[in-house]
This record gives C-alpha cells, sequence and structure tokens, in this order.
C-alpha cells in the first residue's frame, strides 16, 4: 500500500498547504481518492507530483465537513469515473454552535443534488474491493464528544449534538496489518481503534492515518489521548490537519517514534 498526501495544513517543498485533507492511495491494482480538502487546491499539488487523477478508482468522502467535501468539484471535472462513497444518512446539515449563533461547516450546500450521478450511499460495514472496507463508528454515546466539540446537526428541524454518524473509517488490509485512514478522528482516535479491531478480531493494527481533532484540546486532554493510543498496542499513527501543531508536540513527546507529523507530498509506503 502506497498512500501520498495531497493536502494538509502544512505544505512542503513548493506543494500547497491550505486547512483541510486529502489523501491518495494505491493498493492491489486500484487508485483511491480520501478527500479533496476545502478548495480543489489538491488537484495542482497531484499534477506537481506526477498523480493522474483521471485514473482514480474510487473516492471517498471521510465525514460531512466542508473542508474535506468541497474540493470534489475540481475533483469531477477531472475524474469522470469513480462513484464518490458516502456514509448513509450523510447530509448538508453539519454546524459548530457557539453561544448566539450557530456556524454552517457542513458539505457545499447544494452538492449532494449536483452531483447526485456520481454519489454511492454505504452502509454497514462496505467492501468496494477485496481488503478494502469503509466501516461506520459503533461505539455508543458520541452525542457526547459532539456536545464537547460544540458540533450539532440539524434534523427533521431540530437541533441534536453530532453523533458522527456520517463520518467513517476507510482501511486497508496489507502485510504488515490494518491500516486505518479517519481523517479527522472525531469519534476520537482511540474508539476508532478500538472499533476496527472489533470489527476485524483476527487481524492486528498496524497504523492509524489522519487528523485527530485536538487542535482546540487542552495539554492534559491531549496527553490523556496519547496515553489510550499507546494502551491500544498500534505500531504508528500519522497525523496532522486537526490535530494542530502543539497537540502533535505532545503526542509525539508521549509517544516518540510511533508518531509522524503528516505534510503535502509525504508518502507512507506500508507491506
Amino acid at each position: 500500500m502506497l498512500a501520498k498526501i495531497l493536502i494538509d495544513n502544512i505544505g512542503n517543498d513548493g506543494l500547497i498547504g491550505e486547512w483541510g485533507l486529502s489523501v491518495y492511495v494505491e493498493y492491489e491494482g486500484k487508485k483511491y481518492l480520501l478527500d479533496a480538502g476545502t478548495t480543489g487546491k489538491f488537484t495542482q499539488n497531484a499534477r506537481a507530483m506526477g498523480i493522474r487523477l483521471q485514473d482514480v478508482d474510487y473516492s471517498i468522502l471521510s465525514h460531512a465537513h466542508y473542508d474535506h467535501a468541497d474540493g470534489f468539484k475540481a475533483f469531477f471535472k477531472e475524474n469522470e469515473k469513480a462513484p464518490l462513497l458516502l456514509r448513509e444518512g450523510t447530509a448538508e446539515n453539519c454546524y459548530h454552535y457557539y453561544p448566539i449563533f450557530k456556524k454552517y461547516i457542513g458539505i457545499h450546500r447544494g452538492y449532494l443534488k449536483k452531483y447526485a450521478n456520481r454519489i454511492r450511499y454505504v452502509s454497514g460495514d462496505f467492501s468496494p474491493e477485496r481488503g478494502v472496507y469503509l466501516i461506520p463508528h459503533k461505539t455508543p454515546g458520541l452525542e457526547e464528544i459532539g456536545k464537547a466539540a460544540c458540533m450539532c446537526v440539524k434534523k427533521n428541524h431540530k437541533w441534536v449534538f453530532d453523533d458522527f454518524s456520517h463520518e467513517q473509517s476507510l482501511v486497508f488490509d496489507t502485510a504488515e496489518g490494518l491500516v486505518i485512514f479517519n481523517s479527522c478522528s472525531h469519534g476520537g482516535a482511540d474508539n476508532i481503534i478500538t472499533e476496527i479491531g472489533k470489527t476485524f478480531p483476527d487481524r492486528k493494527i498496524y497504523a492509524l492515518i489522519g487528523g485527530f481533532h485536538l487542535f482546540r484540546s487542552s495539554d492534559e486532554e491531549v496527553r490523556a489521548l496519547a496515553g489510550r493510543i499507546k494502551e491500544t498496542g498500534i505500531q504508528r499513527i500519522y497525523t496532522g490537519h486537526c490535530t494542530g501543531k502543539r497537540a502533535f508536540s505532545i503526542l509525539k513527546e508521549e509517544l516518540g517514534d510511533i508518531a509522524e507529523q503528516l505534510h503535502v507530498g509525504l508518502e507512507i509506503k506500508i507491506g
């Protein structure tokens, strides 16, 4: 498995950075695009890196936030064949709430209708190809994490705390073990590792790649998470985007060589 970071907050060697994430993956002869960042600038990075987006076989949206979804407009202009795999129930309804107002942070309004012919909704544990899986959250009570993060969704004209049922993990089965991609890990990086472990009890988990949504978390919260990650026995984490530089420095301090910083242009070869 080969993964290349097309967009992350941290640019590198002339490659563009922006708030968002996009990852290109090659696995068993197929090509995958996980997320598309905020603006479509990932396409410029892809060209600079020699990646032909028109050859991508599957595209995946990790969750229903703008900084992962809105760049797909640019992707669809370059690729006419790859379906976009979304978690069933995904809608344009995600908000961050403040004491006196709510800010929309969801998929660009109208995209789900405009690109309906490209979208395929999936449910349960879904496998588009052998050794590749899309796994939903299975941890109860995630709305409490949504409440703590000040995130909500609008359903049936009512505001409810986000339980991140629109979020999914992309998992590859490699010779080293399972490799998990979860772009923001809103449901908790430790919870995600545990969920995948229970889903595949006969397989070891090698790595988790993605953002951990820690840029607003206290130092104590980050250290506590690092401890829980260490307890899972996972061998590698690659994290960036919404983790934030301060939180990453704490994770690095606590986890040592297990942790590596994501940046645009990073190549990750496993197996």
